[in-house]
């Protein structure tokens, strides 16, 4: 278990004071961060998804995307997986979380958050370690070095190696962190295997799948609607759900909110998509513009982060809470007020087959029931330890 000194002590940090704002509980986005694109009316029948995919594919076609636009694909110019040290870096990139009132300025060390970050830091640094090497990585089809479970696999012997792969990371922490960095991979090597499944944005998943392996990122996913105003039609909730509110030649601009963010404020982007759930509420005509597969840097100006009180910052000293102290995953609804979504971006868009089938056919669902057993097995041999301690402390 890691040392109690190796956790920074408890002190305060200063937070940005809330500001009241009429029209939204949240500050104003900061309006020199970004820069409006002008506005096209969305016209289904006259452009088609394959003439709006051309736009970020051909170059120099369309407008182009804000250049100060937050980018996942270049955190790390070494082209290998992140270090701990690089990791905690990545994370000051401007994200704006929210904790019981607070807007948190420094996610890293910040009470809520700091031992967390310093568990998954932690992962990142056994990628490097000569001891732990051969287990934990291998070399994808594409000559990149990376965590086993992000590569597709092609074999049984693949499989078996990432599953060793997953239990080395899962028993770092005990099995008690269930959304670290490898859980996201049970989706994100399915663009690796199958780009094509994406057309016409199968080359923003071919590029999506190198950079997020080559460096080995930390997604988060939101895929449910809020529990909010559910007996309404879809297309009467464009006040709370998320969805599309202009299309540009650089992209689109999206509001709403989405949820369960698990670990969000600790990643480098959310995948926003849909579960079988929300997808089933999708209808052909109506809700396209629902119907949206995309990656959203954190550092995404309007884009918020909600969360939950946080454990971690209640646990007191980590001699007596170790668990709650260190491995506290904080969940987060997320909220978009016109926040932009560079073409580059997106994998589905206005396709409501699609959208519908991501779920069940990408290959998302049996990759992360493996990771999710093969950790539970993990915590499982915590667990049973933890009973064999006690019986013998007391004799019986």
């Amino acid at each position: 278990m890691p040392r109690c000194s190796d956790m920074l002590p408890f002190t305060a940090v200063t937070a940005c004071e809330p500001t009241d704002h009429r029209a939204s509980p949240f500050p104003k986005a900061d309006e020199s961060r970004c820069t409006r694109f002008r506005f096209r009316p969305r016209d289904a029948d006259e452009k088609d998804a394959a003439a709006r995919a051309e736009v970020c594919l051909r170059p120099g076609g369309g407008t182009p995307a804000r250049a100060n636009a937050p980018t996942l694909q270049r955190m790390d110019a070494t082209g290998q997986p992140l270090t701990g040290a690089a990791y905690l870096d990545s994370l000051r990139d401007g994200r704006e979380i929210w904790l019981d009132g607070e807007c948190v300025r420094d996610v890293v060390n910040h009470p809520a958050f700091r031992n967390a970050a310093r568990s998954i830091a932690r992962l990142y640094d056994t990628l490097h370690d000569p001891q732990q090497r051969d287990v934990l990585t291998t070399v994808d089809r594409q000559g990149h070095r990376t965590m086993r479970f992000f590569a597709p696999a092609y074999s049984a012997a693949d499989l078996l190696a990432s599953r060793d792969a997953i239990a080395q990371w899962a028993r770092t922490s005990f099995g008690w962190l269930g959304r670290t960095p490898d859980y996201k991979a049970s989706f994100m090597a399915s663009l690796g295997a199958d780009p094509g499944f994406y057309q016409p944005f199968e080359a923003n998943a071919a590029r999506w799948y190198a950079d997020y392996a080559r460096q080995c990122l930390f997604l988060n996913h939101v895929l449910v609607d809020p529990p909010v105003d559910r007996n309404k039609p879809l297309e009467d909730t464009r006040n709370v759900y998320l969805h599309v509110e202009e299309e540009v030649d650089g992209g689109v601009y999206i509001s709403g909110a989405k949820m369960m963010g698990t670990g969000s404020a600790l990643t480098h982007g959310t995948f926003v998509a849909q579960n079988s759930g929300s997808a089933a509420r999708l209808v052909e005509g109506r809700t396209e513009d629902f119907a949206l597969v995309a990656f959203i840097p954190m550092g995404t100006p309007g884009q918020k982060l909600v969360c939950r009180s946080s454990y971690e910052r209640k646990s007191g000293a980590p001699f007596d809470n170790p668990l709650a102290s260190r491995f506290d995953e904080n969940d987060a609804v997320l909220v978009w007020e016109h926040a932009f979504v560079p073409w580059e971006n997106v994998l589905v868009y206005r396709d409501i087959d699609k959208a519908r089938a991501f779920y069940a056919a990408s290959g998302f669902l049996p990759r992360f029931v493996l990771q999710a057993v093969t950790r539970q097995a993990v915590k499982l041999d915590f667990l049973c330890g933890l009973f064999l301690k006690a019986i013998a402390s007391n004799g019986t």
